[in-house]
């Protein structure tokens, strides 16, 4: 009986104990939940709040702690004070090179073309690329118009002249692909951050000769053989035309004499025509006169008989 209560009473402190333990856990573990709640809402509130996408064609550059980083098609979390994102634009731009006038392009005869060439030039998307162009150039510049023709004009233009003094203008002009895939080659792909992916020729002609210089050494040249091919030119059209004038002329002579000749056939065929009727016409009419005696004839015959 002693063990029974004794055991019971054991067992009732136990449980006062627990119950105890439980009553000073409870608002802890309350407030332990509620505030692991509010941690991880707070948490998804402020990761929403400062993850930034990335559009298609541009890339989110961001500087600050952690060093420079670079998002193309996943976004990034920007935390102010902490970052500061730039979005660089790396679509295709497009960059013109014009050679017009008396700055055309001198060919490999010394003649002068007037030219227009379009690049089209990007941001390499690659983060050591974006990060290159980002830190020497900024993000805001990368792909302005103004900053292109700054950075690659030269060199563009540098281009077409080296590899238009390889071509004359008649091969220049009849081998544009060729002339092109020359371009590509001399300037390169990989231009310190950009890529250039292709480009056109949108123009070409030759320069007028009133804007060549004659006191220019090149130009001079160009003028006389632009003389000379122009002169020899219209000579062969002369002559061309001169020919077909006499071609003309003797087709129209040979048609006429076709024509009167087959006139004289004509004439020569109607007059026999008629000379053989008016034979039949004679002869039938001696015919009938003849007849007609012979019936007279007769008749005087038989009167006088």
């Amino acid at each position: 009986f002693l063990e029974k209560n004794t055991q019971k009473s054991v067992y009732l402190h136990q449980n006062s104990i627990r119950m105890t333990i439980l009553n000073i856990l409870a608002p802890i573990l309350a407030v332990s939940v509620g505030f692991i709640l509010l941690l991880f809402i707070g948490s998804v509130i402020f990761y929403l709040s400062f993850y930034r996408k990335v559009p298609q064609g541009q890339a989110l550059v961001r500087t600050g702690r952690g060093g420079i980083r670079v998002a193309f098609d996943e976004g990034m979390l920007v935390i102010p004070v902490l970052h500061l994102g730039e979005v660089m634009d790396t679509s295709l731009k497009k960059l013109e090179i014009a050679r017009i006038g008396k700055d055309g392009l001198i060919c490999n005869d010394n003649l002068r073309a007037d030219i227009k060439v379009v690049f089209f030039v990007r941001v390499n998307q690659k983060e050591e690329d974006v990060r290159r162009v980002a830190q020497s150039i900024g993000c805001t510049r990368a792909s302005s118009n103004e900053t292109l023709v700054n950075l690659f004009d030269a060199k563009f233009s540098e281009a077409l002249k080296t590899v238009g003094k390889q071509f004359n203008f008649v091969d220049l002009y009849n081998s544009r692909e060729k002339f092109k895939n020359e371009i590509l080659n001399t300037i390169g792909r990989d231009l310190n951050g950009y890529i250039l992916d292709d480009c056109a020729i949108d123009y070409l002609e030759q320069t007028p000769l009133e804007f060549l210089k004659p006191d220019n050494i090149l130009d001079a040249q160009g003028i006389k053989k632009i003389t000379e091919l122009t002169a020899n030119e219209k000579i062969k059209a002369n002559l061309i035309r001169r020919n077909e004038e006499k071609t003309l002329k003797k087709q129209d002579v040979e048609a006429q004499e076709a024509i009167l000749e087959l006139d004289r056939q004509l004439a020569e065929k109607e007059a026999i025509q008629h000379r053989e009727i008016a034979t039949i016409k004679a002869r039938e009419e001696a015919e009938t006169e003849k007849i007609t005696q012979e019936e007279f004839l007769k008749s005087e015959r038989a009167r006088i008989t």
